[in-house]
């Protein structure tokens, strides 16, 4: 998580207007707003694969891919963000007439970064994990092939890993799978890929 802007705490109502007049985007836990960092090259490369190869597979179906800029609230965690990729699949549900806070994501898709990794695998998965829509988290790792998947079964989350550019990863609530190849289009080769298999 980035460093906290101002030390003051803000309600729901004040954070949602200044960032709605920002140049820049901050996301918002319990009072407190946090400056988002920008991305990298591979950051970049690899969230734009995704979210080209899960559009193509959920064309003409009953479902919509946000990359970076759409936010979701974790009403139960005080909570908004902004993950990598968003999907939604049924009527999306917004927070008000702006349309631009998300309530009801199907997944969410996180690509790690450095600066922000143990927080997307430990506190903002746990505020995620309240939103009771979400069936599926994505932790993809950008400078390997290497994606986590965790599957809600009830009260539980499973942990399902693939690796290698010659793996793949299913995501069966949206029922598309998502190929390691494609992910990681002109980030890495097949010397790169044997180079983290071993």
């Amino acid at each position: 998580m980035s460093a906290v802007i101002n030390p003051i705490h803000y309600s729901t109502e004040q954070y949602l207007a200044l960032e709605r007049s920002a140049s820049s985007k901050s996301e918002f836990h319990d009072g407190e707003i946090y400056a988002m960092t920008g991305a990298n090259r591979n950051h970049n490369l690899v969230s734009g694969n995704i979210c080209g190869e899960l559009s193509l597979q959920l064309k003409k179906r009953p479902c919509e891919v946000y990359i970076n800029d759409m936010r979701i609230k974790a009403v139960q965690a005080r909570s908004y963000y902004y993950p990598d990729i968003v999907v939604v699949c049924g009527t999306p549900q917004f927070e008000d007439a702006f349309v631009d806070t998300l309530l009801n994501p199907t997944v969410l898709i996180e690509v790690l970064s450095p600066s922000t990794e143990a927080y997307d695998r430990g506190g903002k998965f746990a505020h995620y994990r309240k939103i009771a829509s979400l069936q599926e988290y994505l932790l993809v790792t950008q400078d390997q092939a290497s994606i986590e998947r965790y599957v809600r079964q009830g009260e539980v989350w499973i942990l399902t890993e693939a690796l290698g550019l010659n793996a793949s990863m299913p995501l069966e609530s949206i029922d598309c799978i998502l190929s390691l190849r494609e992910v990681y289009d002109k980030v890495l080769d097949d010397e790169d890929n044997n180079e983290a298999l071993t």
